[in-house]
């Protein structure tokens, strides 16, 4: 393996970054014209190799052990060195082609947190399905607080829910109707020590708290099968001493999406695809998104070789598994005339899940921005044209489609499953074992170089190859963009990013 580049400091690399560059006008005719020969899907397809995607993968994960020292093992979540580290290294590489692409890196603040230990205990037993929230501070004092479990009625989002004696209590709340983070803040003004929701459904239940307030309070979530017997307790008048601590920390860091734009093809018409550069903190993410940094990253690199008609916009996303920050904030800079230059968002993220499924998002024309439908065939046109199976998967807001859907810009995209439970029907469909998730490591720290399916890799990688060309060549077909408003349906999604919001 060659020597990893060196690694930059962030504020290094965040100083030369640019706030958002717009699509520019071609450098130059002979970009689109003269030696390269026109790209195509074939073509661009023939340069993507299993062996060269697990190159990219090792050495993604040696990266990722720049992590250790902060956090103990491996890891590439924002504000880490196993971080920085890969931003250097997507840099690095892209900066061989500045004769073909304009690179610019956009910072911004992210909010970033870690709990280094919890517990709950009620009625003096700790309920085996609590889970710490994401970006929950700490316990005051970072110590234990103990006091009665507080009934709240409702679901804990209008501050008449609190009763008086919530003041010195933990907060029991229902899941639904807002946010975790409001019904946290919501108990805190209250007076609670502690929040504890749980879950309307089977299941245990774990979520972010989103962006931070100062009327946050330690928050986790227990099981709906753990929650019902101590209602019935609270109801019948019985009281339940309880305690709670939580070790945990929320602050600001700084980092960067990389944007990477052709300077040849049509710089009205573009088609702009990204995956996220960052893990967890939990483990180095070589499949989550590592898999797709260097889907992005492989074709990248062969791009070059061909002349494009629209162009091409990569983007790395920072900040996805804390709630897509990077890409909601580089939509929220796009100006409406940048906004509407963009013909098409494709979100790669999930690439080459072990236990895999070829998943295409059931984006649809009725409920999206014209044009999420058209995306959608081409994804399982390629797949069928294969003779490979696929499934429709809901286009929920999970990953940094998102922002782009909300704001007119048609989005779509293909993964291969999460923490989603294999069905008997699909081993029959694609192999693999029923019952278990599509990633076993998905978020842990076993998500590292074995634990890639390298032929979904492959495959995947050149359907991405297959979807740049095809719409670098041309968007004939395809629907212009007329509005920057969306057909996205307005619910409240549960998810914004990785985790459940409400």
């Amino acid at each position: 393996m060659k020597p990893l580049i060196p690694i930059l400091s962030l504020s290094t690399l965040a100083a030369s970054s640019a706030i958002q560059q717009p699509l520019h006008e071609s450098d130059s005719q002979a970009l689109i014209s003269t030696k390269r020969p026109l790209v195509s899907s074939g073509a661009l397809q023939d340069h993507i190799f299993a062996d060269n995607l697990l190159k990219r993968a090792e050495e993604l994960y040696e990266i990722a052990r720049l992590g250790k020292k902060q956090y103990g093992h491996p890891t590439r979540v924002i504000g880490s060195e196993g971080h920085i580290g890969t931003l250097n290294y997507i840099t690095s590489i892209l900066s061989e082609y500045s004769d073909y692409y304009h690179i610019s890196n956009q910072s911004f603040k992210a909010v970033v947190g870690d709990v280094f230990a919890s517990r709950l205990l009620i009625d003096h037993k700790a309920p085996t399905s609590t889970r710490a929230m994401s970006l929950t501070p700490p316990t005051k004092n970072k110590d234990i607080v103990f006091g009665s479990l507080i009934l709240v009625e409702n679901q804990g989002c209008q501050a008449s829910d609190y009763p008086p004696n919530t003041t010195g209590g933990i907060a029991f709340i229902q899941r639904g109707v807002c946010s975790f983070g409001d019904k946290s803040a919501a108990a805190g003004k209250a007076g609670a020590l502690a929040a504890v929701v749980y879950n309307n459904e089977h299941g245990p239940l774990s979520g972010t708290l989103g962006t931070p307030s100062k009327y946050h309070i330690a928050t986790f979530g227990i099981s709906k099968e753990d929650a019902e017997p101590y209602i019935e307790e609270l109801k019948a008048g019985k009281k339940l001493d309880s305690s709670a601590y939580m070790d945990a920390i929320v602050e600001n860091v700084e980092t960067f999406n990389i944007i990477a734009q052709t300077k040849g093809g049509d710089q009205d018409n573009c088609v702009m695809l990204g995956g996220h550069s960052d893990s967890v903190g939990e483990g180095p993410g070589i499949n989550d998104d590592g898999s797709g940094t260097i889907s992005l990253l492989e074709i990248a690199t062969h791009l070059p070789k061909y002349a494009v008609q629209n162009c091409v916009r990569f983007a790395w996303w920072a900040g996805e598994e804390e709630g897509l920050l990077g890409s909601d904030y580089y939509v929220s800079q796009l100006s409406a005339e940048e906004n509407m230059k963009i013909r098409l968002f494709m979100d790669y993220d999930m690439m080459a899940s072990p236990n895999y499924a070829y998943q295409v998002y059931n984006a649809t024309n009725e409920a999206n921005p014209e044009g999420s439908g058209e995306l959608k065939k081409l994804y399982t046109d390629f797949y069928s044209a294969h003779g490979l199976n696929y499934t429709l998967i809901p286009f929920d807001g999970r990953s940094d489609y998102d922002a782009f859907i909300k704001h007119g810009i048609p989005g779509g995209g293909i993964a291969t499953g999460a923490e989603g439970v294999k069905t008997e029907e699909e081993v029959e469909m694609f192999g693999g074992k029923a019952g278990d998730w599509y990633d076993p490591c998905y978020h842990q720290l076993c998500d590292d170089v074995f634990n890639l399916a390298m032929d979904a890799f492959e495959v995947n990688t050149k359907l991405i190859a297959h979807s740049v060309a095809s719409y670098a060549l041309s968007f004939d077909g395809f629907p212009k963009r007329v509005s920057l408003k969306s057909n996205a349906e307005p619910e409240k999604s549960l998810y914004h990013g990785p985790n459940l919001v409400m």
